[in-house]
């Protein structure tokens, strides 16, 4: 088989060919007694069809995509949600997503809820799928929001460390379990209002609801969450921004850091609050 240069550019930057074990790069001098594995990967057929959903784009390259998403937009599909995602947008975008990562979630490497907005990294190539989420497993992607939640918390600035997982009574919903994941939450006291705080969280895991269920469970769920105790008159989805994210690029190596200032539904909310010491 005889493979042109642009083509086998292509499997390098998508992580099918591999030097001694390790993804190639494009810059690579092969050495003698190199041992170099090659693997020509088969047409992807996705059933995700591709919407036309207007999405904004913080930074794209040809590994990598950084999108500010909106809130009310679920990030894959699953049951109950075959259309109107995330990813059906991005197919429509960078229709070679498709054959990155999972069939059914291709190019995601996080996830937000649907009711939250802010910054998510997409890979757009094997190579960068398989090192990010390298990076996540090692907790190295920095991941922080900004979350209005009911009350003022005694310790202004803190640390959470409590297991998370699956509720044993509803499904749909996880909690603070002792056989749970471990899930690490740190925060701290930007504002506080009348019978609000607004919170600067770091998050070390990503499990599922994770800010949500350590909000709750320290008792100051988060604002416009009915899901976990915080429903308000004057909010229509959560209180809860993904507002910076960092990561190291999968090819070059380079420190990014991405920020996404509050949106304008978030930003009206905490004008019509009262500030107190």
């Amino acid at each position: 088989m005889e493979l042109s240069r642009s083509r086998v550019q292509k499997l390098i930057k998508d992580g099918h060919i591999l030097v001694n074990a390790a993804f190639a790069k494009p810059s690579l001098k092969l050495q003698p007694n190199d041992k170099i594995k090659l693997t020509i990967p088969a047409n992807v057929h996705s059933d995700i069809i591709p919407e036309d959903i207007p999405l904004t784009f913080v930074y794209d390259d040809p590994y990598i995509i950084v999108v500010d998403k909106p809130p009310g937009l679920t990030v894959h599909p699953a049951r109950g949600h075959l259309a109107g995602t995330l990813v059906n947008a991005l197919l429509s975008y960078y229709p070679e997503i498709a054959s990155v990562g999972s069939e059914k979630r291709p190019g995601i490497v996080h996830r937000l809820d649907a009711g939250t907005s802010g910054l998510m990294v997409v890979a757009r190539s094997e190579f960068a799928y398989q090192t990010l989420v390298k990076q996540i497993s090692r907790r190295e992607l920095k991941k922080v929001y900004l979350a209005l939640v009911k009350g003022h918390p005694r310790v202004g600035n803190g640390f959470i460390d409590a297991p998370v997982g699956r509720h044993p009574s509803n499904r749909k919903q996880m909690s603070v379990i002792s056989t749970g994941r471990q899930a690490l939450t740190e925060y701290r006291t930007l504002q506080r209002f009348k019978g609000f705080s607004l919170l600067e969280i770091r998050i070390e895991t990503g499990r599922t609801h994770q800010i949500r269920v350590h909000m709750s469970a320290m008792g100051h769920s988060v604002a416009g969450d009915p899901q976990y105790g915080g429903r308000v008159s004057f909010l229509e989805r959560q209180f809860l921004h993904a507002h910076k994210l960092g990561i190291q690029h999968p090819v070059t190596g380079e420190y990014l850091e991405f920020v996404s200032e509050l949106p304008a539904d978030l930003t009206d909310v905490l004008s019509g609050l009262e500030p107190v010491p």
